[in-house]
């Protein structure tokens, strides 16, 4: 049977270890970076997460690169993609290549792509390094061994993570952090941010316990997603108390999750709104916001009160990293939990989005709970959820054609009881209600998921409207349980 085409999703192209993801298609990809880069003379970063032989796969695009006359600079452990990312800034490279598959499940990995910049890679960028891959496959690849790419001078082992840390501490007081006393639970979730936390607070008064912090390809079993059903024992430790703060990261540490000291999750679109809230309002920054369309309602009603401009645009930081570029944002992010601040990379840090979180409650001087509290009366209590149905990997495409296609095709003018006001399909299809409420649903571009999203004022109705939508689109399942709020 002939191997699947490589394809870029919406961040990087993901596949199952030994099925699609094998050396030789890894070495097709490299084979691909390096006729796209072309005539740059600048290096190229080549970095892995802690996932199964992530640091051999890492050697063989190293290898292809050096074979095709690049200068290579090969991080010598494990590391967080945004650490990846800041490396392509600090050894001002012409791009790196990460080996990871982000929050998929363990018997997946992937490479991502980051352009100069260090953000994600836009979409005429993949679709470049697409077409020279392709052509890799049919007309062969350059390689050497490994011990020859090392030999030949042309291959740099480099550890980013000094440079990292420093950087950190320039969008947060570290100093300040470690003097507070405060107690952080870490999830790691076996992840490349495993130790980072508590390496970036170490020296002070405040403690950082760390749950899954040793390297486990397998991930111990768990569903390297930083959201609350994912992540049981962190979400029972942080309701025993004893903590103000609960971190989560996925599996290459570019997203976050954050409980608050009380045991609740705290949903990512409500994480949106208090990064916009406090940049707004407790650090007086001004300027615009980037949101994925899957993101918060709030942030629109908290840039009217303060009077900057809120964008939103399809999923993906390689749509918001550009926009943030193009406007010099403070803020970008998007539902599933990555956030970018100006000042540092147009790309998700979900390591930053950690600690800035301890700086927000050590600047508002109150607990999480009570900021969450604050920010519910500025805007009201809204309620979220998302629901994932699984697809087989085999047809999905197809799948997803069809059901686009419906949906094209359907353009109703009432959801569960509500009239629609709009309609968005440049990514999926959301529906804007009459009451303010939405939602969405589309087709992942990395997994063979639909997801169904969407934002009400109670749980209750979010469900409705997440098992009215289901139901158009012909995957009717059973009803998801209701979100906080």
């Amino acid at each position: 049977m002939a191997a699947r085409a490589i394809k870029f999703g919406t961040d990087g192209w993901r596949a199952v270890v030994a099925d699609d993801f094998t050396y030789e298609a890894v070495r097709a990809v490299a084979q691909g970076v390096a006729w796209y880069v072309a005539d740059d003379t600048r290096p190229l970063i080549v970095g892995h997460d802690s996932r199964y032989c992530a640091e051999l796969f890492a050697r063989e695009v190293a290898r292809v690169l050096v074979a095709n006359d690049r200068r290579v600079i090969l991080l010598d452990r494990v590391t967080p993609t945004p650490a990846v990312s800041w490396s392509v800034i600090t050894q001002h490279a012409a791009g790196a290549v990460v080996v990871t598959a982000s929050h998929n499940s363990a018997e997946f990995n992937g490479i991502k792509y980051k352009p100069d910049f260090g953000g994600s890679a836009p979409p005429e960028v993949v679709a470049e390094i697409e077409k020279h891959t392709a052509r890799a496959l049919e007309s062969g690849i350059t390689q050497v061994a490994y011990e020859d790419a090392v030999s030949s001078g042309r291959l740099q082992l480099l550890d980013p993570l000094p440079d990292y840390l420093a950087q950190l501490g320039t969008m947060v007081d570290l100093d300040g952090l470690r003097r507070r006393g405060l107690h952080i639970l870490h999830e790691a979730m076996y992840g490349a941010g495993a130790g980072l936390v508590a390496r970036a607070l170490v020296g002070g008064s405040t403690v950082v316990e760390e749950l899954h912090g040793e390297r486990n390809p397998g991930f111990g079993g768990m569903h390297p997603e930083p959201i609350d059903r994912y992540m049981p024992q962190a979400m029972e430790r942080m309701r025993a108390g004893g903590f103000d703060l609960g971190i989560a990261n996925d599996g290459d540490a570019d997203r976050v999750g954050i409980i608050d000291e009380t045991g609740r999750f705290v949903n990512q679109l409500q994480v949106m709104a208090l990064f916009t809230l406090y940049l707004l309002e407790k650090r007086g920054m001004r300027g615009d916001i980037v949101r994925s369309i899957t993101e918060t309602a709030m942030v629109d009603e908290l840039g009217k009160r303060f009077g900057v401009t809120v964008h939103e645009m399809p999923v993906g930081f390689k749509y918001i990293g550009t926009k943030m570029q193009e406007t010099d944002a403070i803020l970008g992010g998007e539902e599933s939990g990555g956030f970018a601040f100006r000042g540092h990379i147009p790309e998700r840090d979900g390591i930053l989005a950690g600690l800035m979180m301890a700086q927000m409650i050590v600047d508002y001087g109150m607990p999480l709970s009570h900021i969450l509290a604050h920010l519910e009366e500025l805007v009201g209590a809204h309620a979220y959820n998302r629901h994932d149905i699984t697809f087989p990997r085999d047809g999905y495409d197809e799948r997803k054609a069809d059901i686009y296609k419906r949906m094209q095709a359907l353009r109703p003018d009432t959801i569960a009881g509500s009239r629609v006001v709009r309609i968005r399909d440049d990514d999926g299809f959301k529906f804007y209600l009459d009451d303010g409420s939405w939602v969405l649903m589309r087709m992942s571009g990395t997994e063979p998921l639909m997801r169904v999203y969407s934002e009400a004022p109670t749980p209750q109705r979010v469900a409705e409207l997440i098992g009215a939508l289901e139901q158009l689109c012909g995957v009717a399942s059973p009803q998801p349980a209701a979100a906080g709020s």
